[in-house]
């Protein structure tokens, strides 16, 4: 396990590490190891791809800066903000894993994004920023479907198999965060 697990990412609750009498926790991320990051081959196509997925207009960047101004702006709602938390630092170790993969695919990981052969930075302008909240609720859970089908699309792209491994997992939080989010706009709707 690397430093950034060790700092950012909990272990999920297991017999062996949860008391006998706790309530019920949610779990923002699979309990389904993430596979090793290890691209061996260099590829600008499924880099750029990465590179998208990191920074692009519909990103794990992109998610992590909306989530945190969620959180921000429904203090008031702790349940509600802690959720947005949550759900972010699991979002930032999408973003390590994107980053990670696009580096060794021979990209610089900068948070930018290629559109018609130019370079273009992410920028917070990328995303709605709904105040309402089953609106707020309901645009992020839009974004977390839109995150789904988006990596498995690209599952039918890419045939580098550390990549599809990383994606197929990645896919697997981001259900869990669609379940979690419709959970909640149920509640607060």
């Amino acid at each position: 396990m690397n430093e950034f697990h060790q700092t950012f990412i909990k272990r999920p609750l297991s017999k062996e590490n949860t008391p006998a009498e706790t309530k019920k926790e949610t779990i923002f991320q699979s309990s389904e190891p993430y596979p090793p990051i290890d691209c061996s081959i260099k590829n600008s196509m499924y880099a750029r791809i990465m590179l998208d997925n990191m920074a692009g207009n519909r990103s794990e960047m992109s998610a992590i800066s909306l989530y945190t101004y969620n959180q921000l702006i429904t203090d008031e709602h702790k349940e509600i903000a802690a959720m947005f938390h949550k759900i972010s630092i699991v979002e930032m170790h999408h973003l390590y894993i994107f980053g990670t993969l696009a580096r060794q695919l021979g990209a610089d990981p900068r948070l930018w994004t290629s559109r018609h052969n130019r370079a273009v930075y992410w920028s917070p302008g990328f995303n709605q920023y709904p105040k309402a909240l089953p609106q707020l609720i309901e645009h992020s859970l839009q974004e977390e479907r839109f995150a789904v089908e988006k990596y498995t699309r690209q599952l039918n792209v890419i045939k580098d198999e550390a990549i599809i491994h990383n994606l197929k997992r990645i896919i697997l939080d981001e259900e869990l965060h669609v379940n979690i989010l419709e959970n909640c706009l149920n509640t607060y709707q």
